[in-house]
């Protein structure tokens, strides 16, 4: 967790780049659905890592997408918003479902520094061969393990060990997933 006290957050460096994302976004939420090249070129440009496997369905919103690392044949489907103020790592085969929520920043608890406009962050990562089930919503600090499903409508507050199945708000393990390996 790392606090940026607001005349940090309000810089210009930060202003010019969520304006540049918000403008990445916007093309890529009115880009057709047939113009598959062209969304993918919109989605390469605005996150830190992807690649051609890379799947983002529209409405699409985040912070500054520079610190969205997406792995390989990631899928999120309608209205995944991100707040990337930190990083967010997600592995590879991951699925999103629709109304999912990344939040890495947060407004302070203390009423006077969140009345200064201070921001806390933290990173978010994802292992391989997650699915986060429709309307989640994972907070900052968060670290969820290879081959996770956490049921939709979960808030997921802490790390979430590999091979489980969370559901709940807050999420909790509710199943151990038996590899057939």
């Amino acid at each position: 967790m790392k606090i940026i006290p607001a005349q940090e957050a309000k810089q210009d460096y930060y202003n010019l780049r969520r304006q540049k994302s918000r403008n990445i976004f916007f093309k890529l939420n009115n880009t057709r659905p047939d113009k598959m090249k062209k969304r993918l070129k919109l989605v390469n440009k605005l996150l830190g890592k992807s690649d051609e496997t890379t799947i983002i369905i529209s409405p699409f919103y985040c912070d500054y997408g520079d610190n969205i690392y997406v792995g390989k044949h990631f899928f999120a489907n309608y209205n995944f918003v991100v707040l990337d103020l930190a990083k967010v790592i997600i592995g590879d085969n991951c699925m999103i479902a629709p109304n999912v929520s990344f939040y890495g920043t947060e407004h302070p608890v203390d009423p006077d520094d969140r009345k200064k406009g201070d921001m806390v962050v933290g990173e978010i990562h994802i292992g391989n061969n997650v699915w986060i089930g429709g309307g989640s919503i994972i907070l900052k600090d968060v670290h969820i393990g290879d081959n996770v499903v956490v049921g939709a409508g979960s808030v997921v507050t802490k790390d979430i060990p590999a091979n489980s199945v969370v559901a709940g708000n807050p999420a909790k393990i509710i199943k151990t997933i038996e590899l057939k390996n």
